[in-house]
């Protein structure tokens, strides 16, 4: 793309984004991944509105090949689209949503810029609590017109709603790669997952997520939250329709489509 096409792009999915529409491929889109973020980095700059954290998406071969992705893919959370459990959204308002049922880590230290790369160990300490969560993602590009990747990275990898849930308890103990995830729509189980549909581990997602920002001179800040990818694949939400993602025995969150 050349700059002026650039900002074009970028102009276009910040107005979309302020006027909650969608907008149809343009000819001239992001050649490559790298492309696609620098787009995104111009769009939330015109937008100017506060990020909460980072979403990661394709987090596992098979959604990988849904996304058309080679690898996972990250994306801006802005504050103004997070509420806590339970949570009420309007439908009508929403662009094309999936439900997703997301391990959240909260970041309780900062992961700041350096030069050498993250261990495993120094971002798990970083981690304050590890919740329940709920995605509906959302793309300013229409469904039956998706274009390339590169492009929905333009669009901060299709974020959209997050729906905050309580701790799970003893998560730093238990083993999260393990524990069941389950997304019940009017009470009955539509959806079933596990931790290890997050790269394996939650935890193993906020270090790819890390790396990847260091590389680009980023870090991740002080109560910073990551939404590790989704544990019970996709879902389309209908008006009306009552979600409950359940992570373990324990931890229920919930939302309802108004």
């Amino acid at each position: 793309m050349t700059p002026e096409a650039r900002r074009d792009l970028a102009g276009l999915l910040a107005t979309a984004r302020r006027e909650g529409r969608q907008i149809p491929p343009p000819h001239d889109l992001p050649e490559d991944a790298e492309e696609g973020y620098a787009v995104a980095e111009e769009v939330a700059a015109l937008l100017g509105w506060e990020r909460r954290g980072w979403k990661v998406a394709a987090t596992t071969p098979e959604m990988q090949r849904r996304l058309r992705a080679t690898e996972p893919t990250r994306g801006p959370i802005y504050a103004r689209f997070v509420t806590d459990s339970p949570a009420v959204v309007p439908h009508a308002p929403l662009l094309d949503p999936i439900v997703e049922c997301e391990v959240l880590l909260r970041l309780d230290r900062p992961l700041p810029p350096r030069e050498a790369p993250w261990t495993a160990q120094e971002v798990e300490a970083a981690i304050g609590a590890a919740l329940g969560g709920i995605e509906v993602a959302e793309c300013r590009f229409p469904m039956d017109a998706l274009p390339a990747m590169s492009a929905i990275l333009a669009d901060g990898a299709g974020n959209g709603h997050y729906v905050v849930g309580p701790e799970i308890p003893g998560w730093r103990e238990a083993d999260l790669a393990a524990m069941p995830v389950a997304l019940e729509v009017d009470g009955v189980r539509r959806r079933i997952g596990c931790g290890a549909d997050a790269m394996g581990h939650p935890f193993r997602v906020l270090l790819w997520l890390a790396e990847a920002l260091r590389r680009r001179g980023e870090g991740l800040a002080a109560g910073d939250l990551v939404s590790t990818g989704t544990c019970t694949g996709m879902l389309r939400p209908a008006r009306g329709q009552r979600m409950r993602a359940r992570f373990g025995d324990d931890c229920k969150v919930d939302l309802a489509f108004a």
